[in-house]
C-alpha cells in the first residue's frame, strides 16, 4: 500500500533541505518535518541524494533514547545529537570526498548512514554499495542494517550450513524476512515463526515450514535458532536446540529500558565452552558484506519484503506502525 501524501518542496529554502527530525527523546508524535542545513562532504565522505529509506527497528530506540545506555554512549544525554532520523538508505551520489575511490557523482547506492529521513545524507565510504541492478530505490533502501544484521547472524554467528535445521522466531519482521531467505540460500531448512496474518507471506518468501505462535505450540529440535523477537524466555530456548546447537540473539529487544542487553548478558552466562552456544552480537556495518547481499540479491536468492512506503511526511506513521507490529518486512520512507 502507497501513502500519497506528497510535501511542498518548492518552499525549502536553498542551501537547506527537508528532514524528518526531533529535538528530543519520545513518542513518534515529536517527530516533524523541518528545513535542517543541507550537509557537506568532507575527506572520505559520500553525499548522497536520497530516493528511499528503509525504517529499521533502530530508529524508534534512536527515537525514544532507549535503551538509556545508548545516551550515555555518545547519542546524546539530555536530547539527540543529530537530530534527523533514519539510517538505512538508497540513492544517487552527488559529490564524493577527497580520497573516496569506490564512488563517483551519478551513481546510484545503498547502504547506511546517519540520518537518511532527508533528501541528502553524507554517509562513509565503507558503508556503501553499488544498487543491486534488479532493485528500484524503494526495494533496496531497507536493505543495509536489517539486511546485513540477517547476514551476520546466519552467517557469522549462526554458522547455518547446507542440510541443518534453522528455526528464525520473528520471521515476518525487518531482519526475520531477510534471515530466512539467506538461511535457506545457505542450504538449510528453514521453519519460521509468526502471528497468523503473516504465516503465508513467511511461507512465500521460501520457509519449509511456519509456525503460527498464536495457535500452536513452538515445537522440535533445531540446529540454529535466530531469535529476532525477544519475547520468549532462554531456558524455553534452550529446550528447542540440539545438544550442540546455536542460538542467536539479534538486537535488544526484551532487553529491558536501561541496558538493552539483559537477555544477551543472561545468554552468555549460560552458554557452555561445550554443547549449546548462546550469542549474541553487534552487526558490522562495512562495504564487504553490502557487496554480499548486493550478490544474493542480483542472484535471485534475496528479495526485500516490502509491507508499505510512506513520504518523508509520514515517518511517525511508519513509526507508529513499527510499533504496533502490524509490518510485514519493512517499511519505507520515498523522496
Amino acid at each position: 500500500m502507497i501513502a500519497t501524501q506528497t510535501r511542498p518542496t518548492a518552499l525549502v529554502r536553498q542551501g537547506t533541505m527537508q528532514a524528518a527530525v526531533r529535538r528530543l527523546y519520545g513518542p513518534a508524535d515529536l517527530v516533524h518535518l523541518e528545513d535542517v542545513e543541507k550537509p557537506t562532504v568532507k575527506d572520505g565522505g559520500v553525499l548522497v541524494r536520497v530516493r528511499a529509506a528503509g525504517v529499521d527497528r533502530g530508529v524508534w530506540h534512536l527515537m525514544a533514547g532507549k535503551p538509556y545506555l545508548m545516551r550515555i554512549a555518545g547519542f546524546g544525554l539530555r536530547a539527540p545529537k543529530n537530530p534527523v532520523l533514519g539510517r538505512e538508505l538508497a540513492g544517487v551520489v552527488e559529490a564524493v570526498g577527497n580520497g573516496v575511490t569506490r564512488f563517483t557523482p551519478g551513481d546510484e547506492v545503498f547502504g547506511i548512514a546517519e540520518g537518511s529521513f532527508a533528501d541528502y545524507v553524507v554517509a562513509r565510504e565503507d558503508r556503501l554499495a553499488p544498487k543491486p541492478e534488479n532493485l528500484t530505490f524503494e526495494q533496496a533502501a531497507p536493505s543495509g542494517v536489517s539486511g546485513l544484521t540477517a547476514l551476520q547472524a546466519v552467517r557469522d554467528h549462526g554458522q547455518v550450513k547446507a542440510g541443518q535445521d534453522v528455526l528464525v522466531i520473528g520471521a515476518s519482521g525487518g531482519v526475520g524476512t531477510f534471515a530466512v531467505q539467506i538461511a535457506k540460500a545457505y542450504g538449510a531448512t528453514v521453519t519460521g515463526v509468526s502471528s497468523s496474518s503473516k504465516v503465508e507471506m513467511v511461507r512465500s518468501i521460501g520457509a519449509d515450514q511456519v509456525i503460527d505462535y498464536t495457535r500452536d505450540e513452538i515445537a522440535g529440535r533445531y540446529d540454529v535458532i535466530i531469535d529476532t523477537g525477544g519475547n520468549m524466555p532462554l531456558a524455553r530456548l534452550r529446550s528447542l536446540l540440539k545438544p550442540d546447537a546455536t542460538l542467536v540473539i539479534v538486537g535488544g529487544e526484551g532487553g529491558g529500558d536501561w541496558f538493552g542487553i539483559g537477555r544477551q548478558l543472561r545468554a552468555m552466562m549460560l552458554s557452555r565452552s561445550k554443547g549449546q552456544k548462546l550469542r549474541s552480537f553487534i552487526c558490522k556495518e562495512n562495504h564487504e558484506d553490502m557487496l554480499v547481499l548486493k550478490d544474493l540479491i542480483e542472484s535471485g536468492k534475496l528479495t526485500p519484503v516490502i509491507d508499505r512506503t510512506y513520504p518523508l511526511a509520514g515517518v511517525p506513521e511508519a513509526i507508529r506502525r513499527l510499533q504496533e507490529g502490524r509490518v510485514r518486512g519493512k517499511l519505507v520512507i520515498t523522496l
